[in-house]
């Protein structure tokens, strides 16, 4: 049977899906590798839709995106990000047990254009080695305040506070209390989310972790406000077979959420949802309005990482990355978007 380009890449993707990948054991070492740029060769693209000119997608306008490919064995699993200076300057973890650092380069026409200073540097222990266990550094959410990066873990489930140092990424300082009961966790469907509110909104800063799909008996997906005057533990209400991979705080209080959805029979889909700030609220369930959906008629990966910015002429902006598992299948992508609040 021929098939065509999305019904070949649909096939592929379900093929990998069966299996589970075991990364390459590293070799012993006495201590950290040091930390060099790595090269990122980043193809530019300029249309969402597959053979579509549209841009306009909802409240969404798509800018462009690029498709990254690096030499360096370590590139790839980048699970979540967030702007170190607007626009820009990056952190990220990946779930391998990596940091990653660089800076997205945009056109004279605000288009992204490419990645510049990419490094990365593995995850350490107390005793400054490198953790090689996945189980242990299985990184999915992450937060950045005051030179703080806020971490969630998965399978072990903890959230970390490190020092932000992009030369010499130390071990976490401290341990936060994330109040969900650790048994209503599961194994690989804990934090992925891990975002700061406004300052002066409605949270008023406040520190929220979500899960991916560690579901209460309703069928709903646990989340906290973990820090801030309104802590507690709420829920968010999954809507269809769509599991949460990231989220960020909209100016107005409002909680932007990304959300990947994989079946045999649907294929790959990605989902942007608006939940109700006010729902944001201890014992509540939060829920609000799908913004975007798309599947792999789509330049669509395994999205995983959302942050949220404003542009220099105004406009606010939903940057989006993807996880390529280390695949052959997949893909690295970067996407950009205005969100038009009218």
């Amino acid at each position: 049977m021929i098939l065509s380009r999305r019904g070949f890449r649909q096939t592929l993707f379900a093929a990998a899906a069966l299996f589970v990948a075991v990364p390459a054991l590293s070799p012993a070492i006495a201590g950290p590798e040091p930390v060099e740029p790595i090269e990122i060769s980043a193809r530019p693209i300029s249309a969402f839709r597959i053979g579509r000119a549209e841009k306009k997608f909802g409240p969404l306008e798509f800018v462009g995106g690029l498709e990254m490919t690096s030499p360096a064995r370590d590139f790839g699993a980048l699970s979540a990000f967030r702007f170190l200076k607007t626009g820009s300057d990056f952190i990220g973890v990946a779930d391998t047990g990596f940091w990653f650092f660089g800076t997205v380069v945009h056109d004279a026409d605000k288009r992204p254009s490419g990645i510049q200073n990419f490094h990365m540097q593995q995850m350490v222990d107390a005793s400054g080695l490198p953790v090689d266990e996945k189980a242990e550094v299985d990184a999915e959410g992450l937060a950045v305040k005051d030179g703080i990066a806020t971490v969630g873990f998965e399978r072990d489930h903890r959230v970390s506070q490190f020092n932000i140092d992009p030369d010499d990424m130390k071990a976490p300082f401290q341990q936060l209390d994330f109040l969900i009961p650790a048994w209503e966790l599961r194994r690989n469907r804990g934090f992925e989310t891990v975002t700061r509110a406004n300052p002066y909104g409605q949270h008023e800063g406040g520190l929220v972790v979500v899960s991916e799909k560690s579901l209460d008996k309703s069928g709903n997906i646990f989340a906290a406000v973990i820090e801030g005057p309104r802590k507690g533990v709420f829920t968010v209400k999954r809507n269809g077979d769509f599991d949460i991979t990231d989220g960020a705080f909209l100016p107005d209080g409002d909680l932007l959420l990304l959300e990947r959805s994989f079946t045999m029979a649907g294929g790959l889909k990605m989902r942007l949802r608006r939940i109700y700030g006010e729902s944001v609220e201890k014992g509540a369930v939060a829920d609000g309005p799908v913004l975007l959906e798309a599947d792999m008629s789509y330049q669509i990966d395994n999205m995983e990482g959302l942050d949220i910015w404003t542009r220099d002429d105004g406009a606010l902006m939903v940057s989006l990355i993807s996880d390529d598992n280390h695949s052959i299948l997949q893909r690295n992508l970067y996407l950009e978007f205005i969100l038009h609040e009218d």
